[in-house]
């Protein structure tokens, strides 16, 4: 009885194991990796579309609002992240990065930030998009003797937009409010 038992046990371990390695390899040959140029413009877009949020949602009465005196203002914050959008799409289509941070004085309303910000990642989208799979793997001047390639450059700016972000909820929190992202779903 106990060997009869055992038998049945390895034949049905036998069984699900054959099956769940077919099923595996019918998913993985369904779910072919997307385009790396998807990748970085999806990745790009969604902290696109978190800081334009919050330049839209945060109060226009608190928009100079600093945690320290020696910290950016929150409208500061949101214009750094947002100009650094190009020290990526200046060298990807082959212009000089610029050479300082957008100046508060330069963008007065909140109307202003946030069309900033918009425009910094429509036209980083749009250089993403512009220079296609192939174009993103070429290397492009970055500085005096720098070069890098577009992609990493693309990367390297997401996630210090995602820095930002993060100093940004923090903003959030010591004035008082809930960031847009953190608050639930409806």
């Amino acid at each position: 009885m106990k060997r009869t038992t055992l038998l049945a046990i390895v034949m049905l371990a036998f069984a699900f194991t054959g099956h769940a390695q077919d099923t595996m390899k019918k998913d993985a040959a369904v779910k072919a990796a997307e385009p790396e140029s998807k990748v970085v413009l999806d990745s790009w877009n969604e902290i696109g579309r978190k800081l334009t949020a919050m330049a839209e949602d945060f109060p226009e009465d608190k928009y100079d609002f600093k945690p320290t005196p020696a910290q950016r203002s929150f409208a500061e914050q949101l214009l750094h992240a947002a100009g650094s959008c190009y020290y990526f799409t200046d060298p990807a289509m082959g212009l000089k990065p610029p050479a300082d941070d957008p100046k508060r004085e330069q963008y007065k309303s909140k109307a202003e930030v946030v069309a900033f910000v918009k425009k910094a990642f429509a036209d980083g989208a749009a250089a993403i998009q512009s220079k296609g799979e192939k174009g993103l793997m070429t290397e492009v001047d970055y500085g005096p003797g720098q070069k890098a390639r577009v992609l990493d450059i693309a990367y390297g700016i997401i996630e210090h937009s995602g820095e930002h972000y993060g100093q940004l909820v923090v903003y959030y929190r010591l004035a008082g409010l809930v960031p847009p992202e953190s608050r639930p779903k409806k």
